[in-house]
């Protein structure tokens, strides 16, 4: 099952059918309630087979939002064995490539504040790099829906967008080069499922410029070295999430030293079972 947040209300796919609630129910309930339910996939399911929504037509591309209401973005690093070589050469000069080493090995995996809802951007919208950056990469990752108890209710796509350049001159420097507007895109849905993921699920990357294939990879969830629970029982501990949160689950996937982006590139992520995320660098 699918959830989709439109600039019209909200809409849920299931078996290649798409349901709205009907016009005397408005728009449904509000987003940020409905993306706190513990039992999301049961509650949605029981609203069709009860009648409160329709069927309607598949959403305009146009039309699609990021899935965000009011829920803050944190991301994982170093979860993959690709992101930890990256990490290690990129911040070598300064000293810090054995931090990177270290959180891949230790049981405390590395957590960090990533955005707020004004700094994400949905599907087909424009991402930015830093104007003082000389090196920035997107990240592909599964991001997770977390409710406000922790659990695990969905999944979708996220790109962490990142200035290697920044963080490579001195680890202290993450918050700089991970944090600022448009630094983060979600979506183009919500993939409602009870079940984990499969370790099979691909996710890939692509990278067009001015029409021509930059760069491409592929990876899998089976290359994640963290379990998504465990991170999510870090994330949870000693903070409190009302609204819930995505979280971002770290990436496999990083371009050669010798690539960066410019304004114009057009990024497109892909996951198996959710669908492909596009954003311009603007």
């Amino acid at each position: 099952m699918k959830l989709y947040r439109t600039t019209s209300g909200y809409i849920v796919e299931e078996h290649d059918r798409f349901y709205l609630p009907q016009k005397d129910h408005g728009r449904g309930e509000p987003w940020e309630s409905l993306t706190t339910k513990d039992d999301l996939h049961g509650h949605l399911q029981r609203q069709i087979q009860d009648g409160d929504w329709i069927e309607g037509a598949r959403p305009a591309v146009q039309d699609l939002q990021a899935p965000i209401g009011n829920q803050e973005v944190w991301a994982a690093g170093v979860t993959y064995y690709r992101s930890r070589e990256a990490r290690i050469q990129e911040s070598k000069s300064a000293g810090g490539g054995d931090f990177y080493d270290r959180v891949y090995d230790a049981e405390r995996p590395e957590l960090f504040f990533k955005a707020t809802p004004h700094r994400v951007v949905g599907p087909n919208g424009m991402v930015a790099i830093r104007n003082d950056s000389s090196w920035s990469v997107p990240e592909p990752e599964l991001a997770l829906l977390v409710s406000p108890t922790a659990k695990i209710i969905g999944y979708t796509i996220g790109n962490d967008m990142s200035s290697r350049s920044i963080e490579g001159e001195n680890p202290l420097y993450l918050p700089q080069a991970k944090v600022y507007d448009r630094s983060c895109a979600l979506g183009p849905c919500i993939l409602v499922t009870p079940d984990p993921l499969p370790p099979s699920t691909e996710i890939s990357l692509e990278i067009a410029r001015r029409a021509r294939s930059e760069f491409a990879a592929t990876t899998t969830l089976a290359s994640m070295k963290r379990d998504p629970v465990s991170l999510v029982e870090y994330l949870y501990r000693s903070s409190s999430f009302p609204a819930g949160c995505f979280l971002l689950t770290g990436t496999g996937i990083v371009p050669p030293d010798s690539f960066t982006l410019v304004p114009g590139d057009e990024i497109h992520i892909a996951i198996t079972g959710i669908g492909t995320l596009v954003n311009t660098v603007g």
